[in-house]
């Protein structure tokens, strides 16, 4: 049986991508990089310095700033990307992830969050769920972003349960290469890509039954 839920929450249980692509356009404008919705894809489920280090890449500027102003480009991105958060409500969640989160509730089944974004807390007090999560990975922790399963292992560990007692919940390949990296149930929520490799695919968290999902 499994014995707990671990979720990616950009494209899992909430969509604020567009809010990260509005942010990241910006701030690659002021410094003379245009990107598009195309090339935001590569930036879903990494770090803020990995999709900082993408961009620069992609404009021919890898080597144009110190560590330091990477850093305060990075700072400066997060502080628009916050601010367009603001408006962040319950109406944001997902189709269907309220009732599958109270459902693993009624049936006490722990869940965890293990999400590169480090706005995560706000961002589940501002849908009205937290209360709904028994863990949150803090980013700050982990050595190595996805694929590396470290994020996973770390949540499974908040719920006490090893990462094969675990389902894990994600939109991107490299959340669902991370997932079965370290042995864990990987559910795929699809958006427009494949997920190879992912145990099972649904297109929104109520196509699930929470008591069949704990029988696998």
């Amino acid at each position: 049986m499994k014995k707990g839920f671990i979720f990616d929450l950009d494209g899992v249980i909430t969509d604020t991508a567009k809010f990260h692509f509005i942010a990241w356009r910006d701030l690659a404008a002021e410094i003379g990089i245009e990107v598009d919705l195309k090339f935001n894809e590569q930036l879903k489920g990494i770090s803020r310095m990995d999709s900082l280090e993408r961009i620069l890449a992609y404009g021919n500027r890898a080597n144009d700033f110190t560590t330091e102003e990477k850093e305060a480009l990075a700072a400066k991105k997060n502080t628009h990307y916050v601010e367009l958060l603001q408006s962040l409500s319950p109406a944001d969640l997902l189709p269907g992830v309220k009732e599958f989160l109270d459902d693993a509730r009624q049936q006490n089944i722990p869940c965890a969050i293990a999400s590169a974004s480090k706005n995560a807390p706000f961002i589940l007090k501002k849908l009205e769920v937290a209360d709904l999560f028994d863990g949150i990975v803090d980013p700050a922790t982990l050595h190595k972003g996805k694929p590396d399963p470290e994020i996973f292992v770390k949540a499974a560990e908040l719920l006490n349960i090893q990462p094969e007692e675990a389902i894990g919940f994600e939109d991107a390949q490299a959340g669902i290469d991370g997932i079965k990296a370290c042995g864990m149930f990987a559910v795929g929520v699809l958006s427009d890509e494949p997920l190879h490799g992912a145990d099972l695919t649904v297109k929104r968290l109520d196509e699930l039954n929470v008591a069949e999902l704990v029988q696998l």
